[in-house]
């Protein structure tokens, strides 16, 4: 198998395996505890991240992004599986707390890999739009295998196997499969590259905005499942195709956006039109009552990823147009967003959460996305 294909394939199963352990992360906890506090437990795992980023491209450097790969992937097996031995609070807590931080490290050494095989600028949006696509596809499976797993019940447990279960295809594929390493890394102090892309506006407000964009995804993968299943009384096998429905725009838009941007329009305008609709329909989820049809719900759900595939596809092929496999401080920072988000998206959730309702929730998140993205994509200095 080429070396690329190989990288699309593993992103497949590690979407499988991030969208059936993140969709019931929330509902799992509240199961242990009152569900306020629930996101604190996810902001946690994303503080141990946050703090760990900034040593992994020593870590790649010495070890390699293969091997750190298979490393992250074997440890987040053994805390699912652990999670799936139904433990009490304080475990179950910390279990959480180590798969939220593995992920997004899993992502980056997938990031590095992929770089590696690119050879020309001029394919990086077609191949970055096909790695998200293999994702998107994966992305798409989860849902509706979450809605067969607990049908009308709340047995995690299974979910929690079968997301361990995803991740032995990739393990298999990364050990069997020499991967490209590309050239040496050259390593900088995070400090000299945080300052570097303080100081280039495009540069930062593509990593704003993608910033922006995880935020949204915190939001909605947290808080949307939870809203809708115990306050809606949506059932999981109707949410299942639901959620299988939403993440269709992935699939079907995230390489023709990538080819519109490299061929006719460029990113910003994509990227625009990405916040307006995502925001709006973020927004638009607190006037959804019980009463509400399901297919209103889903149009609603529908749109909003319509939007977040825009932004995904824009944000990330005009960052990698910026920046090369060699410069992977960079990188290290743009993909330092994911935990980070899981630190702030979850906190600010908590803490509508305490004194409001999930209305006010997605109100403001949703106003937030809006208008900060709608702002920040203005800084963006198209290539075209």
């Amino acid at each position: 198998m080429h070396p690329r294909a190989v990288i699309f394939v593993g992103n497949f199963f590690f979407a499988i395996f991030s969208g059936l352990s993140f969709f019931v992360l929330i509902p799992f906890l509240t199961s242990l505890m009152p569900g306020a506090y629930a996101g604190l437990v996810v902001a946690a795992g994303g503080l141990i991240a946050v703090i760990l980023f900034p040593f992994m491209p020593s870590l790649v450097a010495r070890y390699g992004a293969q091997q750190m790969a298979l490393i992250f992937a074997l440890t987040e097996m053994i805390a699912l599986f652990a999670l799936a031995a139904a433990p009490g609070a304080i475990a179950g807590a910390l279990l959480v707390i180590v798969a939220v931080a593995i992920q997004p490290f899993i992502y980056y050494e997938l990031d590095l890999l992929l770089e590696a095989t690119i050879d020309t600028p001029s394919s990086m949006g077609r191949m970055r739009t096909i790695f998200l696509t293999a994702w998107n596809f994966g992305a798409l499976a989860a849902p509706l295998l979450l809605g067969v797993l607990l049908d009308d019940g709340n047995d995690y447990n299974r979910v929690f196997i079968a997301a361990a279960a995803s991740l032995v295809p990739f393990v298999v594929l990364f050990a069997a499969r020499s991967l490209p390493k590309g050239a040496p890394p050259r390593l900088s102090h995070m400090r000299d590259t945080l300052i570097c892309m303080a100081h280039d506006r495009d540069l930062a407000a593509v990593t704003f905005a993608h910033f922006l964009l995880y935020l949204f995804y915190i939001w909605a993968a947290l808080y949307i499942p939870v809203y809708l299943h115990t306050s809606l009384d949506i059932s999981w096998s109707d949410l299942g195709w639901m959620f299988s429905v939403m993440l269709i725009p992935y699939a079907l838009l995230e390489y023709p956006a990538g080819w519109v941007a490299d061929q006719v329009l460029g990113d910003k305008e994509l990227m625009f039109a990405g916040f307006i609709i995502s925001g709006g329909a973020l927004a638009s989820l607190a006037f959804i009552t019980s009463a509400s049809p399901l297919a209103l719900v889903l149009l609603i759900l529908v749109a909003s990823r319509i939007g977040a595939a825009l932004i995904e596809s824009m944000t990330e092929g005009h960052f990698f147009r910026r920046v090369s496999q060699n410069d992977i401080n960079s990188m290290s920072v743009f993909r330092g967003i994911w935990p980070l988000a899981n630190v702030i998206g979850p906190i600010i959730g908590s803490s509508i959460l305490l004194f409001g309702s999930f209305s006010m929730l997605f109100a403001l998140t949703g106003a937030f996305t809006l208008l900060a993205g709608a702002a920040t994509t203005l800084l963006i200095r198209d290539f075209r």
